[in-house]
């Protein structure tokens, strides 16, 4: 069964969750509301603005910057994902969502999640080549392999994270509301009985979309940094000023992940306003964090925005 038709028959039944992770919403709602758009509006210049630059300027039509900015189109539509219906919600008298939109959520956020990390891991490879085989890097790092490893980044996960909405829509449901203000991992505790099938799917999927490319960008780092410390000064400086913003996105990501993870397994054990606030700073953060650093960091995209603006003052 396609998930096209998992949806659509879920749809059928009408059935529609309670997101109960809002604090004192009656009482902060036009707050929420006005920081909450602030920041997704902020979010999306800043994304677009990185990208519109690298697509503009053929100087930054290298693999590198392409890598940069599918990933900051990643960070625009996972916070699109999430965004909008927060906001809606918070003016909402009451916070619901149907099972099928809430699913769908589910696979944005957890397929955006995972091609990030495969993103991250071909960039990591590409950081490799260009510092440790610069002869062989135009041969290696063609279009053709750079398009392959954006299907890749893309499909991959894309098909695994379908297979596990697939399984989880054939199991009952038990409860009709999430402790929670979007449709994440919680979303199983609805489930009246667990699924081996799902459990050992879940960390095959887990496996394959995180362990992998992490173990993959570790050692691809760990071989950048032993032979450039071996190497000269030119190559060490080139080495920390282009893996730097890859390794604090990366970071930054890994602790999104965290905080995902914690809230889902530990969430029982904390209060609503702890659960909340880890949920904003799962949210929240990394789609800003990552044009920042990027539009700050790497040279030539931050000499590009510096003269797009100046031109911008220039016609004022």
């Amino acid at each position: 069964m396609s998930l096209y038709n998992t949806f659509m028959d879920v749809e059928a039944n009408d059935t529609y969750l309670t997101l109960d992770g809002h604090v004192d919403l009656h009482k902060y709602k036009y707050l929420y509301f006005s920081v909450t758009l602030t920041v997704y509006i902020f979010i999306v210049i800043c994304n677009l603005t990185i990208v519109y630059v690298i697509w503009m300027h053929k100087n930054l039509h290298e693999p590198m910057y392409i890598f940069i900015a599918a990933l900051l189109l990643n960070s625009l539509v996972f916070s699109t994902n999430i965004y909008p219906k927060l906001i809606s919600d918070f003016l909402s008298e009451k916070q619901v969502i149907s099972y099928p939109a809430c699913y769908l959520q589910f696979f944005l956020f957890y397929f955006l999640g995972a091609s990030e990390f495969s993103l991250l891991a071909a960039m990591a490879y590409d950081r490799y080549v260009s510092i440790c085989k610069p002869l062989q890097y135009t041969t290696i790092m063609g279009k053709t392999t750079v398009s392959i490893y954006l299907s890749l980044a893309w499909l991959v996960p894309a098909c695994l994270i379908a297979v596990m909405v697939t399984l989880s829509t054939s199991i009952k449901l038990c409860k009709l509301s999430i402790n929670g203000i979007l449709c994440n991992n919680s979303i199983y505790s609805l489930h009246c009985v667990g699924s081996k099938v799902q459990t050992v799917f879940g960390a095959v999927v887990l496996v394959i979309t995180l362990l992998f490319p992490l173990l993959f960008i570790v050692f691809t780092y760990s071989r950048i940094f032993i032979i450039s410390y071996r190497s000269s000064k030119e190559v060490r400086k080139k080495a920390a000023q282009t893996c730097l913003p890859h390794l604090l996105v990366l970071i930054s990501f890994s602790c999104l992940c965290a905080f995902d993870v914690i809230i889902v397994r530990l969430g029982s054990n904390f209060t609503k306003v702890v659960r909340l606030v880890m949920t904003l700073q799962a949210i929240l953060y990394h789609p800003l964090f990552n044009p920042i650093i990027y539009g700050l960091k790497m040279k030539e995209i931050s000499k590009q925005l510096r003269r797009m603006f100046n031109q911008i003052k220039v016609m004022n």
